[in-house]
């Protein structure tokens, strides 16, 4: 199962010029295959089990649920042999959110959950991934037809009714998968959720050192990344929780997702550049990833 796009791919999709070669080369030690495999194994292990309980947490009051997700997806993180790393100011525990942050992998997904926990937006070709197709469906992930921009409008309107019922809707607004060592534009759609629910937008950035074993990106296949990070060293996730950004300051959709995009560009910039783009370049929507959360 690969992430190649096809010829009649929605010209309007977001694109980067992000490839398995070499964006996601790995050239540092790796654990060994024995170590990899046990990691793999029991990655997936903690996912299925996580999945098959779900029911059991189903009538827990919302923040009992979300202390289990955490819980969960820390045991994930930690089951495929990930650090996690958390800094700045942890937002309140209760209180909707709109949660925006950069895409690097599929593992953004427990990632931010494990920190943040909410329901994602993914496009809806997750819903039939094998492990990662079951985790997002129970946790109520919001699936949007990226191919029918028609659709987008009811999407939206589904996330503003999730934020105004006290939820949190996690959104990847780059709308398609960077390998970390560079970014795409917030596209602005999801923040008119935040707008017309009233609610802050809660900005974050991920990183992960060293940065190729967990990019995923291009037509790079779900196994091939699944191994990659199973066989990674001392592989560490990091996530950066920066100022929250009120939704009064900004009149429009656009001037908010250009703030939240500047806010994650901004932490960025104070970190040392790993990039392997001479420039950023449009390329197209065949070439971007087309399993990765919208």
């Amino acid at each position: 199962m690969t992430a190649a796009g096809s010829a009649s791919a929605s010209p309007w999709l977001p694109t980067s010029p992000c490839a398995p070669d070499p964006c996601a080369r790995h050239t540092d030690p790796t654990a060994g295959p024995v170590r990899a495999a046990a990691r793999l194994a029991g990655g997936v292990a903690a996912v299925l089990v996580g999945v098959l309980l779900a029911p059991l947490a189903a009538p827990l009051p919302p923040a009992g649920r979300r202390a289990l997700a955490r819980r969960w997806c820390r045991v994930v993180l930690r089951a495929f042999g990930v650090r996690l790393k958390v800094t700045g100011v942890p937002a309140p525990a209760d209180g909707p959110l709109l949660i925006v942050a950069n895409h690097i992998s599929w593992l953004d997904i427990p990632l931010v959950a494990a920190v943040l926990p909410g329901r994602m937006l993914a496009k809806k070709e997750i819903r039939g991934w094998p492990v990662l197709g079951p985790l997002a469906a129970r946790g109520g992930t919001l699936f949007i037809d990226r191919d029918r921009l028609r659709a987008l409008p009811a999407t939206v309107r589904s996330m503003a009714r999730a934020l105004a019922g006290g939820g949190r809707v996690i959104v990847f607004p780059e709308g398609s998968t960077w390998c970390g060592r560079g970014g795409g534009a917030f596209r602005p759609a999801a923040f008119q959720a935040a707008l017309d629910a009233s609610v802050p937008v809660q900005p974050v950035r991920l990183e992960y050192r060293p940065t190729g074993p967990a990019a995923f990106v291009g037509d790079d296949p779900l196994a091939a990344s699944l191994w990659r990070i199973a066989a990674a060293r001392g592989l560490t996730a990091e996530i950066r929780i920066l100022d929250p950004i009120s939704n009064v300051q900004y009149p429009d959709r656009r001037s908010l997702a250009r703030a939240a995009q500047r806010a994650v560009a901004s932490d960025s910039a104070n970190r040392p550049s790993l990039s392997v783009h001479q420039r950023v370049r449009s390329s197209p929507a065949s070439a971007s990833s087309a399993r990765t959360p919208a």
